[in-house]
């Protein structure tokens, strides 16, 4: 069994002699007192080398300037190839890039502002096409008049993991304080199609949710049969009159000396 040697590059000796050639390089771009230390070199390859020096910029800390020099095969002259300013460690550097789509979160959208959809969004088809049965189909389909496309399998499965995540989900902290889930609830108006089975709108207007999209197992204090209040009227009892009894009052003998006289014979 054969085994493969690696070649390892000799350091050209007059590319790493080339430190005061690499620094003027540096200063050239650098503005002036920028330009530190030499820090050391990199061989990259044949009679390629590269220097480092230190960046004294306080804006760029952690930095280095960095100068390929380099020189033909048989050539004395030793040239400068490249020269850029590149992070070292502890170097300060912006956030790594994220492209807009990505960077995007729910509620950013303003006033004004136009989402753009990619053509092949997966969470979309097209209207007329049939991708599950489960989808939501248009009982009649007039060409041109019909949406261009519709949610597709995937755009429904990621909504409805989506909501049951989220707040109006059965896990938030005022879900598990309510008396009932909202699948019970008079103000609860399911959706229509597949959805239809674990979703619906809140429909009372003192609910947190009024308006919304919540789960069947969602819930909260303002249930429709959370509590019964009683009536704030009282209707009054009909008076009672007893005109069939009577009562048996037992009365004493009439002293006569001590009755006033009433004043006639």
């Amino acid at each position: 069994m054969s085994r493969t040697r690696i070649r390892s590059t000799p350091v050209d000796q007059a590319c790493a002699a080339a430190v005061d050639l690499a620094r003027r390089a540096a200063e050239n771009i650098a503005r002036p007192g920028e330009v530190g230390e030499h820090l050391g070199f990199d061989n990259e390859g044949d009679r390629v080398v590269t220097h480092y020096f230190e960046c004294l910029d306080r804006a760029y800390r952690g930095w280095r300037w960095a100068v390929t020099v380099t020189r033909a095969a048989r050539a004395r002259v030793v040239t400068v190839s490249e020269t850029v300013l590149l992070p070292g460690s502890g170097a300060l550097l912006p956030p790594r890039w994220v492209p807009w789509n990505e960077r995007l979160r729910p509620g950013d959208l303003g006033v004004g502002d136009l989402l753009p959809v990619e053509a092949d969004d997966d969470r979309l088809v097209p209207g007329f096409a049939s991708a599950d049965e489960d989808i939501d189909k248009q009982a009649i389909f007039e060409l041109g008049l019909g949406r261009a496309r519709v949610l597709s399998v995937l755009g429904r499965d990621l909504a409805a993991r989506r909501w049951t995540a989220g707040e109006p989900g059965p896990h938030t902290p005022i879900a598990h304080a309510a008396p009932a889930q909202c699948s019970t609830c008079g103000f609860y108006w399911p959706l229509a199609g597949a959805l239809g089975l674990g979703f619906g709108v809140c429909a009372n207007e003192y609910a947190p949710d009024d308006g919304r999209v919540v789960s069947a197992d969602h819930g909260c204090g303002a249930h429709s049969e959370a509590t019964t209040v009683p009536s704030m009227v009282v209707d009054a009892a009909p008076p009672i009159l007893d005109d069939m009894g009577y009562d048996i009052i037992e009365s004493g003998s009439v002293d006569e000396a001590g009755s006033e006289p009433l004043g006639h014979a």
